[in-house]
């Protein structure tokens, strides 16, 4: 049980939403098309981790796929 409490929660639509400041509209739409930050289906839910989204953001994930 302590391994789930040091886990980072996964963040919603809404706290990507509010995080990049885009309507969550966008969010879904970039998932249909394939674009858009890094996001996993949980049941019928999206959720981002934190860490791959602010990698996305500052264009980190870009340089890791080209090197």
């Amino acid at each position: 049980m302590d391994n789930v409490r040091s886990m980072e929660r996964l963040w919603s639509v809404e706290d990507v939403s509010d995080y990049l400041g885009v309507p969550v509209k966008t969010l879904y739409q970039w998932k249909w098309r394939g674009e858009g930050p890094p996001v996993r289906k949980i049941g019928r839910h999206l959720r981002y981790d934190p860490a791959k989204l602010q990698a996305w953001a500052t264009g980190e994930e870009k340089e890791e796929e080209a090197a």
